[in-house]
């Protein structure tokens, strides 16, 4: 079992910036994959950034050049830093990981944090 655990969401003005952070335990010598995805009301769950084992990284069209996932060395914890949060990047945010159990791969959410950006 892999649990992960958001922090760091929050109340922010257009232009600010805020850092999520996700906390993993369990099998975490298991995970193949972490990410960021997120979900407003109305619309559908989105990825946001993701980065493997191996430290390759993707980005929405909608977050590149804003947004950088990041690992520590152990790679675990995995963060989002976010910059030039507009209105649209309201959404609840939930950490993800991909990882292995006896050879099938199986995903792992966490609970989600709120980043609401309003002036």
């Amino acid at each position: 079992q892999v649990q992960l655990v958001e922090s760091g969401g929050g109340l922010v003005q257009p232009g600010g910036s805020l850092r999520l952070s996700c906390a993993a335990s369990g099998d975490i010598f298991r995970i193949n994959a972490m990410g960021w995805y997120r979900q407003a009301p109305g619309k559908q769950r989105e990825m946001v950034a993701t980065i493997t084992s191996a430290g390759r990284t993707n980005y929405a069209d909608s977050v590149k050049g804003r947004f950088t996932i990041s690992r520590d060395n152990a790679k675990i914890p995995v963060h989002l830093q976010m910059n030039s949060l507009k209105p649209e990047d309201t959404a609840v945010y939930y950490c993800n990981a991909v990882y292995r159990r006896y050879g099938s791969s199986t995903n792992s959410w966490g609970q989600g944090t709120q980043v609401t950006v309003s002036s």
